[in-house]
Order: structure tokens, then sequence, then C-alpha cells
């Protein structure tokens, strides 16, 4: 029987009367890659922010590890082992891609952000270490003083998935990981997340390229209007006649 790191339990949240998680209910295995997919304003990035603790719930419960993470500062909850990439690169342009994968994971062993870390950056040989080995593990590794703000839109979302990897979270989530990527870069971002996929960790995933989703998930559950219409494997996901109406355009797609 699969171990649930994530149960997401009756989750609501309306913002001025729109409901935009309508009774969310959602389990996520240890190990999995699990997608959500689902059109424009469906919730899923409202999903994540609450999970993450950037927005609060109505009701509900989620539970990491058996935990209700909700009331939690989102500081907390990624030192209980959630790290979260974003739509939009969250980088320091202005450092190089060495210098920008040790600043989480000084933050992470300090339990802060707080930017005075910087100054310890060269002393911090085994971190230093550390996100070497990340960058190197993604392809990086020929890049690592370049400044991060030179670097291509591809390259600076596979930067941020390194600065969430040194972290060593037990659930990473990782939101439009390919959005705004050309076909080459996406195929490298794909390859990347199956490099990822193969060391265990558990993984969710939001993505509109239903390529990549179908490429690397291992589990698919499908938002429309806020609420949960359809959870299954890739190929269940396909022949569902509900996720084929809402979302993948009819029964001829």
């Amino acid at each position: 029987m699969s171990e649930t790191v994530l149960k997401i339990h009756n989750v609501n949240k309306t913002f001025h009367g729109l409901k935009a998680l309508n009774n969310v209910n959602l389990e996520i295995e240890k190990g999995k890659v699990h997608a959500i997919i689902g059109p424009n304003g469906a919730g899923k990035s409202t999903l994540l922010n609450v999970i993450i603790g950037l927005l609060e719930s109505d009701t509900g419960e989620v539970l990491f590890n058996g935990e209700n993470v909700l009331g939690k500062e989102p500081h907390e909850i990624n030192q209980m082992g959630l790290a979260r990439v974003f739509q939009t690169p969250e980088i320091f342009p202005e450092l190089s891609l060495l210098e920008n994968v040790m600043v989480p994971a000084l933050a992470k062993h300090e339990g802060s952000f707080k930017f005075k870390f910087l100054r310890s950056l060269a002393s911090e040989k085994s971190i230093k270490e550390d996100a070497i080995s990340v960058l190197s593990s993604i392809g990086m590794s020929d890049k690592l003083h370049n400044l991060a703000g030179s670097m291509s839109r591809g390259d600076k979302r596979r930067l941020e998935l390194a600065m969430c990897l040194v972290q060593h979270p037990k659930l990473l989530l990782l939101d439009e990981p390919t959005a705004g990527m050309a076909r080459h870069d996406t195929n490298k971002t794909i390859d990347l997340l199956k490099k990822i996929k193969e060391g265990g960790m558990t993984k969710i995933i939001i993505e509109h390229d239903m390529h990549v989703v179908f490429s690397v998930a291992d589990k698919i559950s499908v938002l429309a209007r806020g609420a949960i219409i359809a959870t299954g494997t890739p190929e269940e996901i396909k022949g569902n006649p509900i996720v084929q109406e809402a979302y993948l355009g009819g029964s001829h797609e």
C-alpha cells in the first residue's frame, strides 16, 4: 500500500464571492509525480498557494506527513520539507548561478532567507560543494560563475529548480515549469524531470503542456471551476469523457 505524503481534505477558498477552490480533496503518494491540470482560472495556482502558506483557506486541512500545515508561515512549511518552483523564475539576477543555489541552501541550514548570510557564502564549504553537485546534476556545471540575469529563460527555470533541489525537499511543487519555453528547452526540462523522478522525490506539477504531463506524471488530477473532477493514471485521464469535455477539448482531441 502506497504511503500518503500530502492529504488535502475539504479545502475551500473564496475571493469576493468567487469560489476559487470548491471542496478539494486530494492525496499525494510518496515518490510519485502527481500532475494537476485544468483550464486557466481553474484554481491550480491557488491550491499550491494554500499548500505552501501564501494563502489561507476558508476551510479544510492540508496534512503533510500527518501534520496540518494550514496556519503556518511559508518559511515554516519550507523548513518541514516543501519547496516550490514558481511560474516566473524567482532568482537573484545579479548573482552567479553558484551563489543563487547557495542562498537557499544556507537559508535552509540557518532557517531564514536573511541576506546577511551572503557574507558567509565563500566560507560554507559543504554547502558550496552541495550546490556545485546539484548544478552538475542538471547539466549546468559549465555555467557556475555566469550571472543568472544573463541566462536564457529555459536556463533560469532550471536554475530555480536547482535552488529548490539543493534544499533536498520531501515534496517539490512545480508551477508551470515549462511556461514560455521553446520546444527545445521544454524537451530538456522533460529529460531533467524524468531524471529527478528516478531519484524518488515526491512532486506535484501544474502544467498546461500535455506532452510534458503525459511524459512525467504517474497520476493526474483535473481541476475545473475549483473542483477536482477526475483523478487517475495518464491513460485513464486521456480516456475520461468528462475530462475530454471539460479540458482536453472533447472526444476528437
